[in-house]
């Protein structure tokens, strides 16, 4: 099949279709003539877009920071059609920036040299070795969003979420072999499949579409549970034991939780405007959850299912990443072109990631935060 043309000029999300997230999530304070709450400010600036002044009193990083150079973050950034790569301790660019077309979900190989990529204007998931810096795209089909890569390192599953909701649309989860890097079977999951995300074991995937969540036998490559959920869930996470789904249902203003044992709701989460993406901290106790038409992140506790902080973030916050030892949280700011770095032990945004030619070199649309070891 030919290659379709670029969607370089538009930015086609599938949030329930090809209309796309930015038609529908402007912030709700814009529309209503109401201010905002205050938002940390970038250090710096991209080339060619407006200035932003420096953030006059910068809060220095925790004392639990990840070792330098243990640890990468893989930003993909939508608008400026490439994957950064950046020092989770020092937040500067490393490596080589990977060359996309409207990348979306980006996920990383366990021993980190490999990088995955949705790459939704050109149907295909793009192979990065983060060693070489050489690329190969994996046609895949129209719109993948999402791609997560098994435990074991042994499949990658992206999700192809087509352009259409409705009968006929696509709702096909490719299963690549990393060895081969070539599709090896399709998953029918459910129509517009949106984001995947593996257990910890390994053992069960969980893939949002537009009708509900597909838990699948990673060992056979099927459907083995179909659970409904007319809202419209987006960003889903498991917690470490497996036991919670936590699935972002933008429409209500929820986070609703799963038992993945039954499949039948165990509590709900009351979020804000438009709760878009969810993350859970590695020891359970908290999720935070991207509420895109508030420009905050909710702090949720997991035992009591209420929300203890709101934290304001950039604009149109839309992916929400927890660092590998829990003590950040890092949050896509799609109109800002930002990432927000919130540190967990204070509830505060530590530090702003933005674009320009100083040593934060971020911007545009950042869709997807994924962390990975440094390749040795």
């Amino acid at each position: 099949m030919p290659k379709q043309t670029s969607r370089r000029q538009r930015l086609f999300l599938m949030a329930g279709g090809a209309a796309g997230l930015l038609a529908l999530a402007i912030p709700a304070g814009a529309t209503r003539g109401r201010p905002g709450p205050p938002r940390p400010r970038p250090v710096n600036s991209a080339p060619g877009m407006p200035r932003w002044d420096p953030d006059p009193q910068p809060r220095p990083p925790s004392a639990s920071r990840l070792a330098a150079g243990e640890y990468r973050a893989y930003v993909a950034l939508a608008g400026d059609y490439r994957v950064v790569a950046l020092d989770v301790a020092t937040r500067t660019a490393v490596g080589r920036n990977i060359v996309t077309d409207a990348a979306q979900g980006v996920a990383v190989a366990p021993d980190g040299r490999k990088v995955y990529i949705a790459d939704t204007g050109q149907y295909d998931v793009l192979v990065a070795d983060t060693v070489t810096g050489e690329t190969r795209p994996v046609h895949v089909g129209p719109f993948p969003r999402d791609v997560a890569v098994s435990p074991d390192g042994r499949k990658v599953y992206a999700a192809v979420t087509g352009g259409d909701t409705g009968p006929g649309g696509s709702d096909v989860v490719a299963v690549i072999d990393p060895a081969t890097d070539q599709v090896v079977r399709e998953i029918r999951a459910g129509t517009a499949p949106r984001q995947v995300v593996f257990s910890t074991d390994g053992r069960r995937a969980y893939v949002s579409h537009d009708g509900g969540i597909a838990v699948i036998d990673v060992a056979s490559d099927t459907v083995v549970r179909s659970i409904r959920d007319p809202f419209c869930p987006q960003g889903i996470a498991l917690d470490p034991a497996g036991r919670r789904l936590y699935v972002a249902e933008p429409p209500a203003g929820r986070v609703s939780v799963f038992d993945t044992a039954t499949g039948r709701v165990r509590g709900r989460i009351a979020a804000g405007d438009e709760p878009w993406a969810v993350d859970v901290t590695p020891d359970g106790t908290k999720a935070y959850i991207a509420q895109m038409n508030d420009n905050t992140v909710a702090v949720a506790d997991t035992a009591s299912g209420r929300v203890r902080a709101t934290i304001a973030v950039g604009r149109l916050p839309a992916s929400v990443a927890v660092t590998p030892d829990g003590s950040e949280v890092w949050v896509g700011n799609i109109f800002s072109g930002s990432v927000s770095v919130i540190d967990v032990a204070s509830g505060t945004v530590s530090a702003t990631i933005a674009g320009g030619t100083g040593t934060k070199p971020v911007g545009a649309a950042p869709l997807g935060i994924v962390f990975g070891r440094t390749p040795s």
